[in-house]
C-alpha cells in the first residue's frame, strides 16, 4: 500500500545551514504550498487494485521529491540512493521514514513508474498557479529552440549490424528458457562482433572486404529467425511466453532489415540516405538526427520552449524530426492563450523565426509586439516596436540563452539518460519542472 502524504516529520529532521540546504528548504515550502499536485502522482504511482494490507512502501510526496532531487544533483540512481542513506538534509526534504532506505533498483522501479504526460500536467497546473500568485508575467514571453540529446554513441552502419545480430542471436538462444522449444542455429555473435571491430578500424579498401562478410553473418540471422517463428508459429502461438518471444524477435527482425538496407545504399550504391529512413540506435530508434551545420550533428530530439522574465519555462513541446523555427511561432501562442487564457501582449524570439506571416498573424491574434532579434526584411512597424525599443527586446531575448544553458549545465537536459521514447519524455519534462520549481524557490522570500 502507497500513501500519498509522508508520515510525520521527526524531531531529528533538519536543513544544513548551508546555501544549497537553505535552497532546499525553500523549495519544501514551495511544495508544501502545492501539495495539491500529489493528487496527479497518485494516478500513476497508487495501484487502486492492490489491497490496503501490508508494509508502505514509499509515499507519492517522497517519490516525487526523489526525482526533484536527482535532477537538481544531476546524479545516477546509485549515487542517489547513497545520498538518501548519508545525508540528513537530503532525507529530511524527500521525507523519508527513519527505518526507509531506498535501494538504486528501487528508486529507478518507482521513479520511472511516472509518465511524461503526468509531469506536463503538473508544470501547466502550477504555472497556473504561479501566474494567479504573480510570480509569472504571462504579458512577455521568449521563444528559442535547442537539442536534448540520446544517451547513444554516433552511429556506425558495422555497429548497428554488430547490436542487431547480437540481440537477434541471444534473442535464439534464450528461446528454449522462455517458450520450451528448442532451435537449432550457428550462433554468429563472436564473428559478427570480430568483423565489426575489424571494420570501424579498417581503411576504406579493406571495408569493402569486411563489410560482405558482416552482411552474410547478417542475413543467417535473418534466416534463422525466419525457421524459429516458423517452428514457433505450428508450436503454440497463443501460450503468452511465445507470443512476446515472438512480438520480440519480430521487432529486431525488422530494425536489422532496415539496418542491411541503409548499409547497402550507403556502402554500395554510394547513395546518401534520408534522415528520416535512417535507423542510429537499436535500441533507441525514436531518436532523430538533427544537423544544424555540416560538422555539428546531434542525435535526440528538438524542443522549442518559451519564458517569462523570470525564467520560467511556460511552455515546451518535444518535436518529431527537425521542423524549421518558422513553424514552431504559432503553436506557442496557440498553447499560451489556452494555458493562461490570454495572448502575450509582447513576444521576441530568435530570428529562425522571423516571418511576415508569423508577425503579421501574432499582431492580427493581439500581440502587440512581435518582435524577432533579426529583422529577415521585417519593418518596424510590422512587429509593433521601435528601433530602441526593438534593440531592448533584443536584450531580454538573450536572457532564454542563459535558462537554456542553467538547463543543460545544472539540470541535466544536455542528455536525456532514461531508455525509450516516454522515458526520454519523462527525463526532460522531470527536468523542466525541476527547474522551474528551483527558480520559484530562490524568488521566495520565506
Amino acid at each position: 500500500m502507497r500513501e500519498t502524504h509522508s508520515v510525520q516529520t521527526s524531531i531529528f529532521d533538519s536543513y544544513s545551514k548551508h546555501e544549497h540546504g537553505v535552497l532546499l528548504n525553500k523549495l519544501s515550502n514551495v511544495l508544501d504550498n502545492h501539495d495539491q499536485l500529489l493528487v496527479l502522482l497518485s494516478v500513476d504511482l497508487i495501484d487502486s487494485r492492490r489491497r490496503k494490507t501490508g508494509s508502505c512502501g514509499l509515499s507519492v510526496e517522497t517519490i516525487f521529491r526523489c526525482v526533484l532531487l536527482k535532477q537538481i544533483l544531476s546524479v545516477s540512481y546509485e549515487k542517489l540512493s547513497f545520498h538518501l542513506s548519508d545525508s540528513v538534509t537530503y532525507r529530511t526534504f524527500t521525507r523519508l521514514a527513519p527505518h526507509q532506505y531506498p535501494s538504486r533498483a528501487g528508486l529507478q522501479s518507482v521513479i520511472r513508474q511516472i509518465k511524461p504526460e503526468t509531469l506536463e500536467q503538473i508544470n501547466e497546473w502550477l504555472c497556473v498557479q504561479w501566474q494567479q500568485e504573480g510570480i509569472i508575467d504571462s504579458t512577455q514571453l521568449r521563444i528559442d529552440s535547442t537539442v536534448v540529446e540520446a544517451n547513444i554513441a554516433p552511429p556506425q552502419d558495422s555497429q548497428l549490424l554488430d547490436d542487431a545480430i547480437r540481440v537477434l542471436s541471444r534473442h535464439l538462444a534464450t528461446c528454449h528458457k522462455k517458450t520450451g522449444v528448442k532451435l537449432r542455429f550457428t550462433d554468429q555473435r563472436r564473428k559478427s562482433r570480430r568483423l565489426a571491430f575489424a571494420v570501424f578500424y579498417a581503411k576504406n579498401a579493406q571495408k569493402e572486404v569486411l563489410y560482405p562478410q558482416l552482411l552474410t553473418c547478417a542475413y543467417r540471422v535473418l534466416k534463422q529467425i525466419d525457421s524459429a517463428l516458423v517452428k514457433l508459429e505450428l508450436y503454440d502461438k497463443e501460450h503468452v511466453a511465445t507470443e512476446q518471444w515472438i512480438s520480440k524477435a519480430h521487432h529486431f527482425y525488422l530494425i536489422l532489415c532496415q539496418v542491411i538496407k541503409q548499409t547497402q545504399q550507403r556502402v554500395y550504391e554510394q547513395v546518401a540516405v534520408a534522415s528520416s529512413d535512417k535507423v542510429v540506435s537499436i535500441f533507441e530508434p525514436h531518436v532523430d538526427i538533427i544537423k544544424k551545420s555540416a560538422r555539428d550533428t546531434q542525435y535526440g530530439h528538438k524542443i522549442n520552449l518559451a519564458t517569462d522574465t523570470h525564467g520560467i519555462v511556460t511552455y515546451l513541446s518535444i518535436l518529431k524530426g527537425n521542423p524549421a523555427d518558422k513553424v514552431l511561432y504559432l503553436p506557442v501562442l496557440e498553447e499560451h492563450k489556452r494555458v493562461f487564457s490570454e495572448l502575450p501582449h509582447t513576444t521576441v524570439a530568435d530570428g529562425g523565426y522571423a516571418s511576415i506571416e508569423n508577425a503579421s498573424t501574432a499582431r492580427g491574434k493581439g500581440v502587440s509586439r512581435a518582435a524577432f532579434h533579426k529583422r529577415a526584411g521585417l519593418g518596424y512597424h510590422a512587429m509593433g516596436v521601435k528601433r530602441k525599443t526593438l534593440a531592448a527586446l533584443r536584450a531580454f531575448r538573450a536572457g532564454i540563452e542563459g535558462n537554456i544553458s542553467e538547463l543543460k549545465r545544472a539540470f541535466g537536459l544536455s542528455k536525456a539518460t532514461w531508455k525509450k521514447h516516454d522515458g526520454f519524455k519523462a527525463f526532460v519534462w522531470s527536468s523542466v519542472l525541476s527547474y522551474n520549481l528551483v527558480r520559484v524557490a530562490r524568488l521566495s522570500t520565506a
